[in-house]
């Protein structure tokens, strides 16, 4: 079975000290630990609430727990303690990155701001995960994916394909979307760091981040000024933008391109409702869309799923059956690519997703599950070069924990 830290992968000898709960700031140290980071995360007595989120095998160690903190070492400290703080500080020391998700006050209070690590450690990229930037009015708001999914646009955007009731996506995409964000801008920090040597202090706050991410397709008109037309990508926001029911079942398919209406329209015979000038062009289809979708239904609705799969497949229109995430459990193609990580541990067999990305010369690996509640914290901290005293003063169990 890997062990946490192992340092296969592209960013092997990174040490990061992780001071994040919940979702976001552990999808991003997930990220470094895949590959290759020494993640240590720092948790105070009670742990990261995560750990008691059903289901799972213990009260301390959730299924989303275990995923999502996968290869990192566990270090129980009480930051409200001089001592603990002091500790994190002299740790500091010998670390590349230094990441957390607590609001500005909050951290500043602890006496861990930026300026306190960069006396300590110059290179250091300190990075603040937050809900909204400290210079803006909300900063002191608390934020969680919900909140920002509605202060994003993200739940609006979603009333155009509920019958105009407000509805919430069913991921955490803010939390997800703001941790992907933290992790390149940390390690764009590091590769400027190997050109200059000097290190610097990033701010990802999960609101500017969705806000930017929706704008992506949504800004539309109002990007220029004056606004030549409405926010809002008229085919994401249609109606008819959705999974087509079959004779059988659903079907997802995008006939997008000038190609790729050509080749659907010779699969099924060319008929006279093709030839009208609304199907012409991208931009008639664009303009049309509802339209352009719903003639779409009506034809999908006429065959099984598999005979649209073949035809659909010959015409290289993409399309896929709509698919369940227990589908996913057993997918032959994740199957083929050994998407599927497995590994035994003291409270059973588990299976998380692997690494998604494929490095040719330095691949990564999804380490051990999620580490009960302090099980490092006797050896990271002897590595710092603490003493056993110095250990036992902090309230270090004798025994840390159980390892997996």
């Amino acid at each position: 079975m890997p062990s946490a830290g192992a340092g296969k992968g592209p960013l092997k000898g990174v040490r990061v000290l992780d001071l994040t709960s919940v979702l976001m700031g552990p999808y991003t140290t997930q990220i470094f630990a895949d590959l290759g980071a020494d993640v240590i995360k720092v948790e105070a007595p009670a742990g990261d609430t995560t750990r008691s989120l059903p289901p799972g095998p213990a009260d301390d160690c959730s299924a989303m727990f275990m995923n999502v903190n996968r290869g990192k070492r566990s270090l129980v400290l009480d930051l409200k303690q001089d001592a603990a703080r002091d500790a994190v500080l002299r740790m500091a020391e010998g670390a590349d990155v230094f990441i957390h998700s607590m609001r500005a006050m909050a951290i500043a209070r602890l006496g861990l701001d930026y300026p306190a690590l960069k006396a300590r450690n110059s290179k250091i990229i300190y990075a603040n995960l937050y809900g909204y930037g400290r210079e803006g009015p909300y900063a002191d708001y608390p934020a969680y994916d919900d909140i920002v999914q509605a202060a994003s646009g993200i739940v609006d955007l979603q009333a155009h394909l509920s019958g105009g009731e407000p509805t919430y996506l069913a991921t955490v995409v803010a939390d997800k979307v703001a941790g992907l964000t933290a992790a390149y801008a940390v390690m764009a920090a590091l590769f400027e760091r190997e050109r200059s040597g000097r290190g610097q202090e990033l701010e990802v706050p999960m609101f500017e981040t969705l806000a930017s991410f929706s704008m992506v397709e949504h800004l539309c008109g109002a990007m220029f000024d004056p606004p030549i037309g409405p926010t809002g990508y008229s085919r994401a926001l249609s109606p008819e933008r959705r999974p087509y029911k079959t004779r059988d079942g659903y079907i997802a398919v995008m006939i997008y391109n000038d190609r790729h209406w050509h080749s659907f329209f010779d699969a099924i015979g060319n008929p006279a409702w093709s030839k009208d000038p609304m199907f012409a062009s991208l931009r008639s289809r664009t303009q049309n869309i509802t339209k352009v979708l719903g003639q779409l239904a009506e034809v999908i609705a006429q065959r099984t799923t598999q005979e649209w799969m073949a035809l659909f497949t010959k015409a290289q229109c993409p399309a896929m059956p709509v698919r369940s995430i227990d589908d996913l459990l057993d997918d032959p193609h994740l199957d083929s690519v050994g998407f599927w990580h497995k590994c035994e541990t003291p409270d059973g067999s588990v299976r998380m997703p692997g690494v998604p990305v494929r490095f040719s010369e330095t691949p990564g690996e999804a380490g051990r599950p999620g580490p009960r509640l302090g099980a490092d914290s006797r050896e990271v901290l002897a590595e710092a070069g603490f003493s056993e005293s110095e250990i036992d003063a902090l309230g270090v169990s004798p025994k840390g924990d159980q390892a997996r």
